[in-house]
């Protein structure tokens, strides 16, 4: 007991409190953004969840810097801003305050709150730019390939997880840039869960245990990837990433991001560099990996995953928020 106490409370740059922090930050941005669920306007549910996650960010005793955040310098969390009181260890931050906002905005499925820190040089950075991804959980880790078809990426992850094909669950986000990796899935009869909004929970559920979703697959956002990547590292799962270019414009944005090479293969390791990395997620919406921020007389309830890579903790964490007593709205 005594030694499991010393590696919760050890020095290194996480520590309990930050631990409770991150999971402040993504309840109070969930709480401030459910409350504008299906009301139709998208820019209110993620300016509202923006401004909450800011006001307590601004306040936790780390000297941090956001390095994923939004590109739009009109919101509160955006690539470059100092972040923090100033005061304690330096920290990269990694933050999406409303993954899914127009899935919350017509009351969808999978929008969630999401913050992750790490240490200096944790953290990719990349522009607003599009990446194709396949991801894994532990179980499947070493066996996927992105230059591989899916085919025989889906047949190798059965294999590792001693599975039917037709029991594997590959997880795709329902756009039509994803159609024929769709139809490709398809063939081999693996079953496919679609998701409109929230690649960063699919990829993470992906190594939670008794999780409905075996694989994540598609074309999605590359600062989802990275977030996602560091999720992912502190379950040991897996992800590949290619940057997903069409035209001249997106082919140099990726040959910059790659020192020259346009197809470079991103793994965890280069998205997520850290060794020591914290990620908190609370559910906005119910989803594939959290419920959603549940309402009663006087309050409401949020759910919540906060995962620490250096000691491999997985915390779930049910709260219940009583507005009578601190009110937030």
């Amino acid at each position: 007991m005594d030694a499991f106490l010393d590696q919760e409370q050890s020095g290194g740059f996480m520590n309990r409190n930050l631990t409770l922090e991150a999971t402040r930050l993504t309840e109070f941005s969930a709480l401030y953004a459910s409350r504008y669920m299906g009301k139709g306007d998208d820019d209110l549910c993620y300016r509202a969840s923006d401004e909450a996650m800011w006001k307590l960010l601004e306040k936790i005793d780390v000297d941090g810097e956001i390095v994923i955040g939004a590109s739009n310098r009109d919101l509160y969390i955006y690539d470059g801003k100092k972040a923090g009181s100033g005061e304690g260890p330096k920290a990269e931050i990694a933050a999406k305050p409303l993954e899914g906002k127009r899935t919350c905005a017509f009351g969808g499925n999978n929008a969630i709150s999401v913050i992750a820190f790490g240490s200096s040089g944790s953290f990719m950075r990349v522009p607003p730019c599009m990446m194709n991804k396949i991801a894994v959980g532990p179980d499947a880790k070493g066996v996927i390939d992105i230059n591989e078809s899916p085919s025989i990426n889906i047949k190798r992850v059965a294999r590792a997880k001693k599975k039917y094909i037709e029991d594997i669950t590959v997880c795709v986000l329902d756009r039509e840039i994803n159609w024929p990796l769709v139809e490709d899935i398809r063939k081999t009869g693996a079953r496919i869960k679609f998701i409109t909004d929230g690649d960063i929970s699919a990829v993470i559920s992906t190594a939670i245990e008794n999780s409905s979703i075996d694989m994540m697959m598609g074309i999605g956002g590359a600062k989802e990837a990275v977030i996602a990547a560091a999720g992912l590292k502190c379950l040991d799962g897996e992800m590949q990433a290619r940057v997903f270019y069409n035209d001249y414009f997106e082919k140099t944005v990726a040959a910059n991001l790659g020192m020259g090479n346009p197809d470079k293969i991103y793994k965890t390791r280069d998205l997520a560099q850290g060794d020591d990395i914290l990620i908190a997620i609370t559910g906005v919406t119910d989803g594939v990996l959290l419920p959603g921020v549940k309402y009663f007389s006087g309050g409401a309830k949020t759910h919540s995953i906060v995962i620490r890579q250096k000691t491999h903790t997985i915390r779930f964490i049910d709260a219940v928020h009583r507005f009578d007593y601190k009110p937030i709205f």
